[in-house]
């Protein structure tokens, strides 16, 4: 028999974010009686949630109108103007916005932090009667014997580094629903998981990632306009081959977010996404904004870059995937929470329809072919070509060529072609083709070493608990890793996670300090072996970071 406690229910939703409110929230809305549970593994709900955020408000319209006027954070700081500047070391030119496609446009978006979004909808949650559990990850999928999602068992807690049970120990609840909705986000356990059981992944393109790093800005009044929203491209990252940009977003309460996404199919083992957004800062036009300012919050996480033609089988028995779990964003908006909301909303629909016919871990088919048939999809299409363009044929080329594409799209006259990616860790090449990147030291002004940011992000886990980076082979770790790749590891974390010790007479040693991690995802995606899997660790561990 087993030791763990269960609990039945009719949708559980694995992660708070605003596609998982965003499903919990419709599904209240169209059958008050189900009973709706919402796992969180942050300490809090928006704990764990980052992004710039500029949010394209149509999803929350359908789903809750009135929320301009029910005290939603988000709705403070309109945007009021949107620039597009093109970066040389010393100076820019700003991108006229006619020569952009109508939607690129932000007008009627707002500004702000998505985590203080994601409370709020998880307030409204609760108001209709939806069980929201943070601290509380899941950590294992539970199948009948005919294969189908039948629920999960959350982390178990007070585990000790070497397995043993500690004095607090806690096993983890089973919780048995009709329906799981998979909303972790990007590059979800889990959902890895989901993808490769069910195979959701044989008809579309690899999944590929850019890494957003970011900092929130107290700045001089003087310098602050609410709405004032700058993306970049360009420098510093056209000095390596390697393509992103910055964003810089005036927000609410004399507040600046800014941050910096470098795509992860960068090939250059030196290259530190880190240490590129640091470089950035001191450019001519950022510096300036910055200026008698303080930075006040440190974060990281990847993004999904890979488009509509990466958007795998959405539906499995028992389960779904919504959100960034599956691949809803927008690369060249630079937005996703839109998308992520709805596809909450489709799938809630979908299972409400299906548990008053009496259904219950059945292949939510109808929620598959909703997406494909909904906004959503039309939004995507017009940009699929955008990002693997650019991977092609460099930042340069590549943006004009997606423009023209996008463009053509948008007139309805694009070509039927649409372009493959390639997985982010197989674009990677051998250190011997490339000389080391010396980086400029932090100044402590503007910009920073990664451990002190990372005290920034209020970064926590419990002490003395099992490593959640799981390396399945420290010898090939050391043998291609280090020596073929040169440690890559240690400049892509953004957290300082990783080490490599090099002493004289001694074998190297590869060092983990889990403590650091924000629970950003990129050793999962870019070692050069995919010998790195993330894992959660135990329950409200990782980052708790405020207004991101």
């Amino acid at each position: 028999m087993s030791e763990r406690e269960s609990m039945p229910c009719d949708v559980v939703i694995i992660g708070g974010g605003p596609a998982g409110l965003a499903a919990a929230i419709r599904l209240k809305q169209v059958n008050a009686e189900l009973e709706v549970v919402v796992l969180e593994k942050g300490s809090e709900i928006g704990a764990h949630i980052l992004s710039g955020a500029v949010v394209d408000p149509r999803a929350l319209d359908e789903l809750l109108p009135e929320w301009r006027d029910q005290g939603c954070p988000m709705a403070e700081t309109p945007v009021t103007e949107n620039h597009h500047w093109v970066l040389s070391e010393s100076g820019k030119s700003d991108l006229p916005e006619m020569l952009l496609p109508p939607f690129m446009s932000n007008h009627g978006n707002y500004t702000g932090s998505l985590g203080n979004m994601c409370r709020w909808l998880a307030e409204q949650a609760e108001g209709l009667g939806v069980m929201v559990f943070p601290g509380f990850p899941a950590a294992e999928v539970l199948f009948d014997d005919k294969g189908a999602v039948t629920g999960i068992v959350t982390q178990d807690m007070g585990i000790a580094e070497d397995g043993s049970h500690k004095a607090d120990y806690q096993p983890g609840m089973e919780i048995h629903a009709k329906y799981t909705l998979f909303a972790e986000g990007a590059r979800g356990n889990l959902t890895k998981q989901m993808k490769a059981k069910f195979d959701l992944e044989a008809d579309c393109e690899p999944q590929v990632y850019g890494l957003g790093v970011k900092e929130l800005w107290d700045i001089d009044p003087a310098k602050h306009e609410p709405g004032r929203v700058i993306h970049t491209q360009g420098w510093p990252l056209s000095e390596t081959g390697t393509w992103g940009g910055g964003f810089l977003y005036h927000q609410a309460n004399g507040q600046v977010a800014l941050g910096f996404v470098t795509a992860l199919d960068y090939a250059n083992p030196y290259v530190s996404p880190y240490q590129e957004f640091q470089r950035w800062k001191h450019h001519p036009d950022i510096a300036a904004i910055l200026e008698g300012g303080k930075r006040v919050s440190y974060g990281g996480r990847v993004i999904n870059e890979g488009g509509w033609q990466s958007v795998p089988k959405l539906a499995f028995p028992g389960g779904a995937l919504i959100g960034c779990s599956a691949g809803f964003v927008n690369v060249p908006r630079i937005k996703g929470s839109h998308t992520a909301m709805k596809s909450g909303m489709l799938a809630a629909e979908s299972i409400a329809a299906a548990i008053a016919t009496g259904s219950e871990h059945t292949e939510l088919m109808d929620y598959d072919a909703a997406v494909r048939d909904s906004w959503i999809a039309d939004e995507l299409k017009k940009v699929k070509n955008a990002q693997p363009a650019v991977a092609k044929w460099g930042e340069d080329l590549g943006t004009v060529i997606a423009g023209i594409d996008m463009w053509m799209r948008t007139l309805k006259i694009g070509l039927p072609i649409t372009m493959k990616h390639h997985r982010d860790y197989e674009m990677l090449e051998r250190a011997d083709n490339f000389k080391p990147i010396a980086y400029p030291k932090p100044d402590g002004v503007l910009s920073f070493d990664r451990l002190t940011n990372v005290s920034f992000s209020y970064t926590n886990h419990a002490e003395d608990q099992p490593c959640h980076l799981k390396v399945a082979d420290m010898e090939l770790q050391r043998e291609s890793e280090l020596e073929v790749f040169a440690g890559p590891s240690a400049r892509y974390c953004p957290a300082g996670v990783y080490e490599w010790i090099l002493e004289e007479g001694a074998e190297p040693k590869f060092q983990i300090n889990s403590q650091n991690c924000i629970h950003c995802k990129t050793c999962d995606i870019k070692d050069p072996n995919q010998n790195i899997t993330w894992v959660t660790p135990e329950g409200g561990g990782g980052p708790n970071y405020p207004n991101m």
